[in-house]
């Protein structure tokens, strides 16, 4: 029996595993729109999976999210805080302390529905192996969001309790697909309330570390490509000169306050096609 041809590239080329590393924001989000890029430009792509780490406390931007207030450049100029703008859309997310995902799906299904559905299976699948238990959310999406673990939608995974675990947010071109999912292990609780003005999620009795649940989800990843092979395949030197020259492109200065410029967006080229998702 033949494969169909809108399925033989899953069958026929082998995943991407890139070792986790600890960066900074500004290079974490030219590497992952990279990735995108490179898929739509390889013949027969595979999928691309990583984690990754970051160095210090982050705020991430939905791609098309708004600042509505100086609040948070307030913590960015006592050191605090630092800013980036992600290619996913989405609200908000604070980084550090927590461990996030980026996968790259060459071919995934048509409803990003189901593709949120498919990958939370994924990530359900792999955290049960240690003992957590996770199903999705089911309350509405809130456009320009400022805190994405306001709510959870069938796009995040909430435990049993309903409280959030893992936000993800989706970035669409040209058919291909970059996902977004931030997991939230051990936050600041003062930064988060500083910035959100709420309590952080916190696991109960204890979190689970960033190692461990690379380590589950990695092994789980076979379950959502069957027959796959994964290579572990390093930051190449080429790439990490890309991420250099585009990294800058992610940054966010204040002139993007929307008090000062209710249009404000950050204008960046690779962005100008695509649909991102929250």
């Amino acid at each position: 029996m033949s494969i169909p041809a809108s399925c033989r590239s899953e069958f026929e080329t082998h995943g991407r595993l890139i070792p986790a590393v600890a960066g900074q924001g500004p290079d974490h989000m030219a590497f992952d729109a990279l990735l995108l890029e490179q898929c739509q430009t390889t013949n027969n792509p595979g999928p691309v999976l990583r984690f990754y780490l970051w160095e210090g406390s982050w705020l991430s931007l939905g791609r098309h999210q708004t600042l509505r207030s100086n609040h948070w450049f307030d913590l960015v100029k006592s050191g605090r805080l630092a800013m980036v703008r992600r290619p996913s859309g989405g609200g908000a997310v604070l980084h550090g302390g927590g461990l996030t995902y980026a996968l790259i799906w060459p071919h995934p299904p048509r409803q990003r529905r189901e593709a949120y559905g498919r990958v939370n299976r994924w990530i359900a699948s792999g955290l049960a192996r240690l003992g957590l238990e996770l199903h999705p959310g089911d309350e509405p999406a809130l456009a320009g969001s400022r805190n994405c673990f306001a709510s959870a939608t069938t796009a995040d995974l909430v435990d049993p309790a309903g409280h959030k675990r893992i936000g993800s947010a989706q970035f669409w071109q040209r058919g291909h697909l970059l996902q977004h999912g931030e997991i939230p292990l051990a936050p600041s609780q003062q930064l988060w309330e500083d910035v959100f003005g709420t309590a952080p999620p916190c696991w109960q009795p204890c979190a689970p570390s960033a190692a461990s649940v690379e380590a589950a989800l990695t092994e789980a990843i076979a379950e959502l490509w069957p027959g796959l092979s994964w290579d572990v395949t390093p930051i190449s030197s080429k790439e990490r000169q890309l991420i250099s020259e585009r990294a800058a492109g992610y940054e966010v200065n204040e002139s993007e306050v929307s008090s000062n410029n209710p249009e404000a967006r950050i204008d960046m080229t690779a962005w100008r096609s695509g649909k991102p998702k929250g």
